[in-house]
């Protein structure tokens, strides 16, 4: 039997209801819950760049090859397998966190906790030391990070109803976002401010100064703050409606069985359709991300060049794009924009692509960024309010945990080897390649916005 709080139902059954005026479609981003969604964001943002991206950048300067940089972005295979502690995080209590704060700020607090202490380690380890003291430290941020995002998710889910959901997801996007130019041109700004009287000629290994970093990541870890002091001042969201187990076998069940039962039972045979557009959605910008900061690196760009144009371009195109993407979202529906951020995302590699044929171009850089960080606002703040509708509240933690790691699994896998594609053929048929990856996208969104099946919204408070 279907859940009756998420009951399927044909579209005559569940008229598309009517689209809110512009002014209280806006008035929503004022509201407590959205703005705690904009500096919860911004916690879930800060690791991922500083175990990938921004790691990539200080590993290619301190000589590191770029085919082991491609391996070492496994690390991140930690987010696509988040689904397999989900279950405890969306039930188990934490003594005595959990009595203090409630189940979601218990874990959310924990969460952080490794985080800050795993980019503590990082930064005072140098990578020309020898790497795995650096990865095991990466390895306690990605865990830190996934299970900060499995409670997180869950938060954001139970914060507000299901009308709202797009809102929160823009606010969050937002804060994410924010805290990825943060974790991307803030630790290169940081870094390069640190350095002791740097060469002007000075290019490569030679270059590298492991103090600098180490402030950068210390600035970095403490950044982590935003997300601590927003969990002790946020209220706990009311709990959904959990199924008693009188036995362990029974608790069992509805910990790890339940909540993916729950989902195939709702969604039946297109259940295959909505795994398969989530498991490649955001191929074409994970797979090419690993290589962006190499890519500056061996285009001759410097910290302060590329720290500059992020924070002043991305910013203001990255606001500008969860933005709009919220709106639309509310406004048009979410599925036409999925369609759209498909497109953009796809398109925007192809400007890399271009900007490797430009050779040391900063205006170019800045148009190309300014491209891609709008393209990934747009899309990312669609597809996290999908995501958010496709889920019961009653596994709110669990099922979204299982969608974004199901996001990440595939495209994380195959960028380890973007090293190796790199070197085999050049940095232009890379992003060449990236974009082409979002062909199929483009098919699963088409399809699925016919196809999925509707479901009533869900009673949220």
């Amino acid at each position: 039997m279907d859940n009756p709080g998420h009951m399927s139902a044909s579209p005559a059954e569940n008229p598309t209801p009517p689209s809110p005026p512009w002014r209280d479609a806006l008035k929503v981003y004022l509201e407590p819950a959205t703005l705690r969604m904009l500096a919860l964001g911004f916690s879930a943002g800060l690791p991922l760049l500083l175990v990938l991206g921004t790691l990539s950048f200080r590993q290619r300067e301190a000589g590191i090859d770029r085919t082991t940089i491609g391996y070492l972005s496994w690390v991140g295979l930690a987010y696509g397998f988040k689904w397999v502690w989900a279950p405890l995080v969306d039930r188990l209590p934490l003594p005595p966190l959990t009595t203090l704060l409630g189940r979601r700020r218990g874990w959310l607090l924990l969460a952080q906790c490794m985080v800050i202490a795993g980019l503590a380690g990082m930064a005072v380890n140098d990578p020309r030391d020898g790497l795995p003291p650096l990865v095991w430290c990466a390895l306690l941020v990605a865990f830190g990070s996934a299970t900060q995002d499995i409670a997180l998710d869950a938060f954001r889910i139970e914060s507000a109803e299901a009308r709202k959901q797009a809102a929160l997801a823009a606010a969050y996007q937002t804060g994410y976002r924010l805290a990825m130019i943060w974790a991307g041109a803030g630790v290169l700004w940081v870094a390069a401010w640190a350095e002791v009287a740097p060469a002007a000629a000075a290019t490569g290994a030679a270059a590298y100064q492991n103090g600098a970093w180490k402030t950068a990541y210390l600035v970095m870890a403490a950044s982590m703050a935003v997300g601590v002091v927003t969990v002790l001042l946020s209220p706990e969201p009311a709990p959904g409606a959990m199924p008693k187990a009188r036995t362990a076998a029974e608790w069992l069940r509805n910990v790890l069985v339940e909540p993916f039962a729950d989902f195939i039972r709702r969604y039946k045979w297109q259940a295959v359709l909505i795994l398969s557009l989530i498991a490649i959605y955001r191929i074409s910008d994970v797979v090419m991300g690993i290589m962006a900061n190499p890519f500056y690196v061996d285009m001759g760009f410097t910290k302060d060049e590329v720290a500059s144009v992020s924070k002043i371009y991305g910013v203001i195109m990255t606001l500008a794009g969860a933005f709009v993407g919220g709106v639309l979202s509310m406004r048009l529906g979410v599925m036409r924009v999925l369609m759209l951020g498909a497109v953009l995302s796809a398109a925007s590699n192809l400007l890399f692509a271009w900007l490797a044929t430009r050779g040391h171009d900063l205006t170019a850089l800045i148009a190309v960024v300014s491209a891609d960080n709008l393209a990934g606002g747009i899309a990312s703040a669609a597809f996290i309010a999908y995501l958010s509708s496709l889920t019961n509240i009653s596994y709110s933690a669990t099922q979204y945990a299982l969608f974004s790691s199901l996001m990440l699994l595939l495209p994380k896998f195959l960028a380890g080897y973007s090293g190796v594609f790199v070197d085999a053929y050049g940095y232009s048929s890379f992003f060449v390649g990236t974009a082409l990856l979002g062909a199929p996208v483009l098919v699963l969104v088409a399809l699925a916005s016919r196809l999925t099946a509707t479901a009533s919204p869900q009673e949220r408070r």
